[in-house]
């Protein structure tokens, strides 16, 4: 049974081993249309670009069967930046923002259409910001290929060589990230020796060009080792350094304003709708106890740096003769204020 625990009580304040993959389905949306998940911004000057959804003859990516056949073709929707915007220093962006990537191989077909002031197209990753990533792009007006980071919106020297890069053709861009180990390939080869850089481990993913350039996307796909969220290893963490807990679970709402578990010990609860007393807990700001037959639940409100509380974080201890509220309070006091410390923000809940 719940009772509500009266006295005020002051709290002070990686990876999985699994691969992934994602896919960007262009096909799905309207002509016309701009593309779910992903949120159109711009580095440097100028407005952001205008990121919609044409159609476009793209070939097979199976070879011929036969050396001296033409390669088929259909006609697909692809994702094109359509902006005009002559202002030279000016990069229009468009980041895919459901994910956080690692370690990941990105691959993706680009086409450069026009453009006077330039003829470009490539892909950012490890974006924390407009002004802190890293690119790797094509010019098909000044056949080169180039690789260059940004941070704290100033550009590095570019890296990588003169090649000839066709307009109007499609080509193949790719780039690894492994730790701080950055290889970037185009139509299939190794066009730039393997960097390594430090600056950026982790970040989002998306598509870049320049100036006026009119550019095309297709087939993009990602492969990534997922990274476990914050709260997840904290929880991990805490389960090991008191192996006398039960179990451990922290509730937040989302910003779809959905309760859910989003730190578990037992990760079957991962993604599950949050109970009432969680919901009370975090919009109480209360302390709540439940007793079962050989355990007691402790309910705490899971505070930012600034005091402001962000979740419900849920404590289950073994029971034994005598057990009160108070004594199991003081049990998971600890524990909470050790979880606050390494949550401080409600974003590092959710990373």
């Amino acid at each position: 049974m719940l009772r509500l625990i009266l006295a005020t009580i002051l709290v002070s304040a990686s990876f999985w081993t699994h691969a992934a993959e994602l896919r960007f389905d262009f096909g799905k949306h309207e002509v016309g249309s701009a593309p779910s998940n992903f949120v159109s911004t711009v580095s440097g000057l100028g407005e952001a670009g205008v990121w919609k959804i044409v159609e476009d003859d793209v070939p097979s990516a199976f070879a011929p069967l036969s050396p001296n056949a033409t390669p088929s073709s259909t006609k697909r929707r692809v994702l094109a930046q359509t902006s005009k915007d002559t202002t030279d220093e000016h990069f229009p962006l468009l980041i895919y923002n459901n994910e956080v990537f690692g370690d990941f191989t990105v691959t993706t077909r680009f086409k450069c259409i026009s453009g006077e002031k330039a003829q470009m197209a490539g892909l950012v990753f490890r974006y924390q910001d407009e002004d802190n990533f890293y690119v790797v792009r094509a010019s098909a007006s000044g056949n080169t290929f180039r690789f260059y980071k940004v941070v704290g919106g100033q550009r590095s020297t570019p890296i990588g060589p003169e090649i000839q890069i066709p307009g109007g053709t499609w080509h193949d861009l790719s780039v690894t990230c492994k730790g701080n180990q950055i290889r970037c390939s185009l139509n299939g080869k190794e066009a730039i020796p393997m960097l390594t850089d430090n600056s950026f481990m982790a970040g989002k993913i998306g598509f870049w060009t320049k100036s006026d350039a009119v550019s095309y996307f297709s087939d993009t796909h990602i492969e990534y080792t997922p990274r476990e969220p914050i709260a997840q290893k904290v929880v991990r963490d805490m389960m090991i350094r008191y192996p006398r807990l039960l179990g451990l679970k922290i509730t937040a709402f989302k910003a779809s304003d959905a309760l859910q578990v989003i730190a578990s010990s037992n990760e079957s609860e991962m993604g599950k709708a949050g109970s009432k007393t969680e919901a009370s807990v975090i919009k109480e700001d209360q302390f709540y106890t439940a007793k079962g037959k050989e355990s007691i639940t402790v309910y705490l409100p899971l505070r930012d740096r600034n005091g402001e509380t962000i979740a419900a974080l849920s404590i289950k201890l073994k029971s034994f003769v005598g057990q009160t509220e108070s004594n199991a309070l003081a049990r998971s006091l600890p524990i909470n204020k050790e979880i606050a410390a390494r949550i401080q923000e409600a974003k590092h809940l959710f990373e």
